[in-house]
């Protein structure tokens, strides 16, 4: 598996990745248009008010897009969509390149750093 650096935290990230080093991962959620959002952050894409909060996600989705980085150490960048709507930039593990397919299930699954985890996500 390759290394994945550690995240930068700031002041508005840090409930994001607290949550992230307890195993849960959170969305936006606007309180106007009851829509989550990714990523979470204190103002709505869709209102651009502050009347939002932050909710767990369910760790299911499906492959929206993908594509394999064929170097030294392949990987597989992917947005996946999430089961509550939106769609996050991340990285597909434990799954070979030629067994990924748009449409596919996937789950959440943890990529460790030497900070918080980063959210992946493999076959369901």
């Amino acid at each position: 598996m390759r290394d994945y650096p550690a995240p930068i935290e700031d002041p508005a990230t840090k409930p994001f990745w607290q949550a992230a080093r307890g195993g849960v991962l959170l969305l936006g959620w606007c309180r106007d248009t009851g829509r989550h959002f990714w990523p979470p952050r204190p103002i709505s894409p869709f209102t651009l008010t502050a009347n939002t909060e932050t909710r767990p996600a369910s760790g299911q989705g499906n492959v929206y897009t993908f594509t394999v980085m064929r170097i030294a150490d392949p990987y597989i960048p992917a947005f996946v969509e999430l089961a509550e709507g939106p769609r996050i930039f991340t990285n597909l593990v434990d799954v070979a390149p030629e067994a990924v397919s748009i449409g596919m299930g996937v789950a959440l699954r943890w990529i460790p750093t030497e900070g918080a985890p980063l959210p992946g996500f493999a076959p369901a």
